[in-house]
């Protein structure tokens, strides 16, 4: 339970909460529920799969898995996986930074204006500020560090067993109050009631780009935490649950913003903008607003501390294992060095606005370098090698300890070998621009 509820926590962040309502809202609706929960439960659970697998097989951390199973130039994915990882964790931590900043405002009730506009100026001043966001991002990042300093166990394990239970029932308040506002009805049937005549192509890139990100892979932290796992565990069953707590968390975000949305009139394509202007705004002119937005943004942030700590998880576990240092050091160097990579990062919003790389700000360039580039890169070179280079011994490892496998590997299988490295070879081409 420990082991799933960590990995769930590393799956469930940001893109379940933040990204995928906005995202579903772009899209259409229902349909896109549907196409994104029908790619998550056939192509993601395959690759999440192949992840634990090269973990649970070797112990070892992503760069040594891929030595120890194969050698020649397959690290290589693995230090991939490694360095993308670490790129993410330091903007997560300035985006995950706000969260905390926006719960502290809404209590004080500063944020919290009806008027879509001035909510929109009041982000666009926080967010350039050049102390403010930095001074949370740092607390941010030595709250991951602090989990992490505690281990797998103690450190990990512990915090997932308290935040992810809290996690769900903040949810389920924050539905309950969403799906009886005046109005919200529209809003559920918004995104419940599939309407195929929305559905594009693009609909389908986007559920297929969402399913991949929302379970966090390719990005090394499902070896890292298979490799945690004992020798004939369950790998079938876990990350089974794994994407359910996944993908219902992503459902149960949508429940408590679109009907919000829609219950006060509010656009559901609004994009980002959508967790820290729309929704400031529709909290305001709510019925004890402050302390519902105060809790809506108390869970964006435990959301994206479990992500955090796993990302972190990824940069520790490869330090330990290659070169046998301590936890503590290993940790605190890693914080050090990804608050490094933050600060410019956030100043890229404001005072460090005129140095650009590919016409991207610092922060927007080192998440299209890792959601377009490295992860799907990374997770289609983990499908090719599970299913062309391991190939039988990864059909073993897959039925080793699960009484639900044997009955699953022939279409795992196929998924593996042809479906997912097509579906995240469209996602690459598309995220370079090509489709």
């Amino acid at each position: 339970m420990g082991f799933i509820l960590a990995a769930a926590g590393s799956a469930v962040g940001l893109g379940n909460v933040w990204r995928f309502p906005y995202v579903t809202g772009e899209n259409g609706g229902g349909a896109f529920l549907l196409i994104y929960l029908g790619i998550v439960f056939s192509i993601g659970v395959s690759v999440l799969i192949a992840e634990l697998i090269i973990g649970r097989s070797t112990q070892l951390d992503p760069a040594g898995a891929f030595r120890k199973l194969a050698g020649g130039a397959w690290p290589l994915v693995g230090y991939m996986s490694i360095l993308t990882a670490f790129v993410i964790l330091s903007f997560y931590c300035v985006i995950a930074g706000w969260t905390v900043a926006y719960m502290a405002k809404s209590i004080a009730g500063s944020v919290l204006l009806s008027d879509l506009e001035q909510v929109g100026s009041a982000f666009d001043t926080f967010i350039t500020d050049p102390l403010e966001p930095v001074l949370y991002t740092a607390l941010f990042v030595g709250l991951t560090v602090f989990v992490a300093l505690g281990g797998i166990a103690n450190g990990i394990e512990r915090a997932a067993r308290l935040l992810m239970p809290a996690l769900f029932i903040i949810l389920l308040v924050l539905v309950a109050r969403s799906v009886t506002l005046d109005g919200a009805v529209e809003g559920v049937a918004f995104f419940l009631q599939p309407d195929f005549t929305k559905v594009t192509w693009g609909t389908l890139l986007a559920a297929l780009g969402q399913a991949f990100f929302s379970l966090s892979l390719g990005m090394g932290a499902m070896i890292t935490y298979g490799s945690y796992m004992h020798r004939h565990d369950d790998i079938a069953g876990s990350a089974l649950a794994v994407t359910v707590l996944d993908a219902l968390v992503a459902v149960l975000a949508g429940l408590v913003i679109l009907p919000a949305v829609f219950a006060f009139g509010a656009t559901p394509s609004a994009g980002p903008g959508l967790t820290f202007i729309t929704l400031p705004s529709i909290f305001a002119q709510m019925p004890f607003g402050s302390f519902f937005a105060a809790l809506f943004f108390f869970l964006l942030a435990i959301a994206a501390l479990t992500s955090s700590v796993a990302l972190l998880e990824v940069v520790i576990t490869y330090f330990m294992d290659e070169g046998e240092a301590n936890r503590t050091k290993v940790a605190v160097g890693a914080g050090v060095a990804t608050f490094a990579l933050a600060v410019p990062a956030s100043l890229s919003l404001g005072i460090m606005s005129g140095f650009t790389i590919g016409g991207n700000v610092l922060l927007d360039a080192l998440d299209y370098m890792t959601s377009n580039i490295t992860l799907p890169l990374g997770g289609l070179l983990v499908a090719l090698f599970m299913g062309w280079s391991l190939k039988h011994k990864g059909e073993e490892e897959f039925v080793d300890g699960s009484a639900l496998a044997p009955a699953l590997v022939s279409a795992w299988r196929f998924i593996i070998r042809y479906v997912a490295p097509l579906a995240i070879a469209l996602i690459l081409i598309n995220g370079l621009g090509f489709i």
